[in-house]
């Protein structure tokens, strides 16, 4: 059966996430290597994994955005998750989050995702802004959010994991025109 994508890239395909989908959320989430710089606790149980997928399918039911998960439009793999939360609706910001899975690592997977996301926010959200952070550690994440034209604005205290969060903002000005 042929996976109905909302939304697609050259590789990827968007949907959302399903109360069937604990072992992909476990496969993701469980994995201590994609949630170490985001989630303070640990390596997170299968009670703690399916409670982040209800938070995510609650806020596509409540915001119409979530982490969606991503898939490999030529294998089916699930490659991780990347989307949006609700950052300061009042002024139109979303917060963007990517997490791919370790094995799908280094494929340029997390840049073409945000790219996706990015015009999504815009395009179809008509977001006025973007707002993204990282664990100070976490340099992937930095060097993505500088090459997709983010700017570093100030420091956050990220409660999950006790540390300010290096904090960045995309405006939609900021978008090329063709």
């Amino acid at each position: 059966m042929k996976t109905a994508y909302f939304m697609t890239t050259q590789r990827l395909g968007f949907r959302t996430w399903q109360l069937a989908d604990l072992q992909l959320a476990m496969d993701l989430w469980g994995d201590f290597k994609v949630t170490r710089l985001f989630d303070g606790r640990g390596p997170l149980s299968q009670a703690q994994v399916q409670d982040r997928l209800h938070r995510e399918i609650q806020s596509q039911t409540n915001h119409g955005i979530q982490y969606w998960p991503l898939f490999h439009r030529g294998t089916g793999d699930h490659i991780g998750c990347a989307g949006l939360r609700p950052y300061d609706p009042t002024k139109g910001i979303f917060e963007m989050g990517i997490h791919i899975k370790s094995d799908h690592w280094r494929h340029g997977y997390a840049t073409e995702a945000a790219r996706a996301v990015m015009d999504h926010a815009f395009d179809t959200l008509s977001a006025k802004a973007l707002f993204a952070g990282h664990n100070p550690r976490n340099t992937g994440s930095r060097q993505l959010l500088l090459k997709m034209g983010f700017q570093y604005t100030h420091d956050e205290f990220y409660e999950p994991t006790g540390l300010d969060h290096p904090s960045y903002l995309f405006h939609r000005d900021q978008r090329p025109t063709d």
